[in-house]
C-alpha cells in the first residue's frame, strides 16, 4: 500500500491533528498548518501542549500557510496530498455568509493545487451553514455559505456528507468563536466530503464511418449525441447496468420460452427501412436524427490519429460537397424530402423497424422468442424521463393465431413476474420503497402500454413510468396462419427503476466512479458519488420568425447541445403577441443542473449566451 499524506489547514489550538494522529497507522503522514505564526501561539498552553506532541510523533508541522494559496506553500515534489481537512472555516468576528463563501472558493481553487487525483478534501461546518438537503433544518440557498457550489469553482463535487462525530476525535477542542479563544456549537454539525469533478470537454464534431454494400462512408454525428454513439454498454465485456437488467430478463424468459438472440444491425436506416416505421407509428419519423453520408476513402485508422490539421482537412471535405459542419435536424418537411435522397439518412429511432425483416427471415422459428437489443436515438422535449438516446429490447413471439388469447396471456404474465421480481431486488428491509407493472390496454388498437408505478427514487416521489409496449401483428406474406407478439422496452428506463438511479444522464456518465458501484451481475442499491449539485436558473425570451414554423422539439435539441446535457428543465412561461404587428414572443425558463461535474455559475451564463446565439442562427428568432 502506497504511504498516505493527510493535509489539514486552519488548525486553531492543534487538537483535532493531535486526536486525527492517534488513529493513523505508521504508513501514513500528516502535516498541519495553521495561518498564525509561531509567536503568535506562544501564550496558548494547550496549543503548545499539542504542537509537542505532534512532533513527537515525527508529524510535520508549518505555520503562516494561508489555505486559499497552497501551492504557495509547498514545492511541486511535496504536494499531491491524499486528503484535505478544513474544519469549520471562517473568516473571523462577524463576518458575513458572502465573505465565508468567498473564503471556501478560494480555499477550493488551491486545494486543485495541491490534492492527488483520487484524493478528497473534507470540509466541516456548523448546522445550516453548508446549504444542502443534509442540513436539519435546511437553510435557504441565499443566506447559506453555498459549499457546493463554492466546491464547483475549484473543480470539486460532494460525494458524501455525514455528521462530525467529537467521539471519533476525543480530545478535540473546537475554538476560534468570534476570534476569540472561546469553542462554539457543533450539535448538528456535517462533514462534506469533495472530490474531483470530471472537466466539461469542448466537445468537437465526431465522425462516424458506415459500410453500405461495397462503400464506405462518413457522417458527422449530430451534436446533441456526440459521446453517445458506440459505447458498447451491451457489449460482452460490460458490467453497465443497462447490460445486467437486459441479461437478466433473457435469462428469465429463457426459462420459459425457446430463445432466438439475433444480432443488432446499424443504427442507420435508408429510406426503405424508414418507411418500415410508419406503419407501427405515423409520428415516429419527425422524431429521427437526420444526417447525410459522404463518401469515404480515407483511411480511417490514420485519420483519427492523424494531426489537428488532418482533421480540419477532412472536415472542410464536408463543406466543399454542402454538407453542414455542425450537423442539425431539418425541419420536418426537409427531413421527408431528404429521405428520397441517396446521401441522407436516419438514427434508427426504435428497433420497431426490423419487425418485418426478423419475421419475413427464412431461419424464423415460430414458437420461439426472438430477441434484438441496441441502441436508439429520437429528438424530444427536456424532461427527467426522456431521453435523445436509449437501449431498448424487443422481443417477437409468432404463434398460431389461434392460440392468440393464451400465448398472450403468458407472455404478459411471465414478464410481469420477470419486471416485478427486478424491480425489488433493491428494496431495503423497512424500506417504504415499492414498484408495481400494469398493462395497460390502449383503445386505439391491440396495444399493451407496459406501465411502472414505482416510488424507487424515494417515498414522496411517485411515479408512473411507461416503460414499453406490447402489440401484436399478423401478415398475409409469410407465415400465413401465424400471428406475432412484439414487446419493446426501454432498457435505460428499467434500469433507473432497478436500482433507483434518478438521472438517465447518469447512465452515459464517462466518470470511472459509476461503473464501481456495479459488480457484475449482482444488483445493489445505487450511491451516487455527486450529491446535492447546485442548480441555476435563467431566462430566455425571442421573437418568432411569422414566415418560420417554430420547433419546439428543435429548441429543446438544441439546449441539450449547447449546455452539453446540464439544462434539466424548459418552462414556457409566456406568450406575448404585439397588439399592432402581431409579432409573437415566447419566454422560457431554463433550468441547469448537473448530475456528475461540477457546474458553476460562470459557466452556465457562457451556455446561454451561446444558446441565444444558436436559436438566432438556427430557428430564425430574434432574441430580446
Amino acid at each position: 500500500m502506497a504511504p498516505r499524506r493527510l493535509l489539514l489547514v486552519g488548525e486553531g489550538n492543534f487538537s483535532f491533528a493531535v486526536a486525527l494522529s492517534e488513529t493513523l497507522d505508521p504508513n501514513t503522514s500528516l502535516t498541519a498548518t495553521c495561518l498564525q505564526r509561531s509567536a503568535d501561539l506562544a501564550r496558548d498552553l494547550v496549543a503548545r501542549e499539542n504542537l509537542q506532541r505532534l512532533r513527537e510523533r515525527g508529524n510535520e508541522v508549518r505555520f503562516g500557510v494561508d489555505c486559499t494559496h497552497l501551492a504557495d506553500a509547498f514545492e511541486p515534489q511535496d504536494r499531491e496530498f491524499d486528503r484535505i481537512y478544513f474544519n469549520f472555516p471562517h473568516c473571523g468576528r462577524k463576518a458575513g455568509v458572502a465573505k465565508n463563501r468567498e473564503l471556501l472558493a478560494k480555499f477550493f481553487r488551491s486545494c486543485a493545487d495541491v490534492l492527488a487525483e483520487d484524493g478528497e478534501v473534507h470540509v466541516a461546518l456548523c448546522r445550516g451553514q453548508g446549504g444542502t438537503p443534509a442540513d436539519k433544518p435546511m437553510r435557504e440557498w441565499h443566506n447559506s455559505w453555498q459549499v457546493v457550489a463554492m466546491a464547483a469553482l475549484g473543480g470539486f463535487i460532494l460525494s458524501d456528507v455525514h455528521p462530525f462525530n467529537c467521539k471519533a476525535v476525543p480530545g478535540y477542542k473546537c475554538t476560534g468563536y468570534r476570534s476569540q479563544d472561546k469553542s462554539f456549537h457543533i450539535e448538528g454539525a456535517l462533514n462534506h466530503i469533495f472530490t474531483r469533478s470530471l472537466p466539461f470537454e469542448s466537445l468537437q464534431p465526431r465522425i462516424s464511418r458506415i459500410k453500405l454494400g461495397d462503400q464506405w462512408f462518413s457522417f458527422l454525428e449530430p451534436e446533441v449525441l456526440v459521446g453517445k454513439l458506440n459505447r458498447g454498454f451491451l457489449e460482452a465485456p460490460s458490467c453497465h447496468p443497462i447490460k445486467t437488467v437486459n441479461e437478466k430478463l433473457i435469462a428469465e424468459l429463457g426459462k420459459t420460452f425457446p430463445l432466438k438472440r439475433l444480432k443488432c444491425s446499424s443504427p442507420l436506416l435508408q429510406q426503405g427501412d424508414a418507411s418500415v416505421l410508419t406503419s407501427h407509428n405515423p409520428d415516429i419519423l419527425s422524431t429521427a436524427f437526420w444526417v447525410r453520408l459522404h463518401e469515404d476513402n480515407s483511411n480511417f485508422e490514420s485519420l483519427t490519429s492523424g494531426t489537428t490539421q488532418d482533421m480540419e482537412d477532412f472536415l472542410g471535405s464536408f463543406s466543399e460537397l454542402g454538407l453542414p459542419k455542425s450537423p442539425r435536424r431539418d425541419s420536418k418537411e426537409e427531413a421527408h424530402e431528404g429521405t428520397c435522397g441517396q446521401a441522407k439518412v436516419c438514427l434508427r429511432p426504435s428497433l420497431l423497424v426490423h419487425i418485418q425483416a426478423v419475421i419475413q427471415a427464412p431461419d424464423f422459428l415460430p414458437g420461439s422468442l426472438h430477441i434484438l437489443s441496441g441502441p436508439v436515438f429520437q429528438r424530444c422535449c427536456i424532461s427527467p424521463f426522456t431521453m435523445p438516446a436509449f437501449h431498448e429490447t424487443l422481443y417477437i413471439l409468432g404463434f398460431n393465431k389461434n392460440l392468440k388469447d393464451s400465448c398472450l396471456q403468458s407472455l404478459l404474465g411471465h414478464l410481469k413476474g420477470i419486471l416485478d421480481n427486478l424491480l425489488s431486488q433493491t428494496w431495503l428491509e423497512g424500506s417504504e420503497r415499492s414498484s408495481s407493472v400494469e398493462f395497460v390496454f390502449q383503445p386505439t388498437g391491440e396495444r399493451y402500454m407496459i406501465t411502472v408505478k414505482s416510488q424507487n427514487f424515494g417515498p414522496d416521489c411517485v411515479k408512473d413510468l411507461i416503460i414499453g409496449s406490447v402489440t401484436t401483428s399478423a401478415t398475409r406474406v409469410i407465415h400465413k396462419d401465424q400471428c406475432f407478439l412484439c414487446v419493446s422496452m426501454n432498457l435505460d428506463l428499467l434500469a433507473m427503476l432497478v436500482w433507483g438511479i434518478s438521472d438517465w444522464r447518469m447512465l452515459w456518465t464517462s466518470d470511472s466512479r459509476f461503473l464501481k458501484n456495479f459488480a457484475s451481475g449482482k444488483i445493489e442499491p445505487f450511491k451516487s458519488y455527486s450529491l446535492y449539485p447546485p442548480y441555476y436558473v435563467h431566462d430566455i425570451s425571442f421573437w418568432l420568425d411569422e414566415k418560420k414554423r417554430f420547433d419546439e422539439v428543435e429548441f429543446h435539441t438544441l439546449a441539450r447541445a449547447v449546455s452539453q446535457d446540464t439544462v434539466i428543465s424548459i418552462q414556457l412561461l409566456s406568450r406575448f403577441q404585439h397588439p399592432k404587428t402581431e409579432q409573437v414572443s415566447l419566454c422560457y425558463r431554463l433550468t441547469y443542473q448537473t448530475c456528475d461535474k461540477a457546474l458553476t455559475q460562470q459557466q452556465v451564463a457562457s451556455m446561454q449566451s451561446q444558446l441565444r446565439k444558436e436559436i438566432q442562427q438556427r430557428l430564425h428568432v430574434t432574441p430580446r
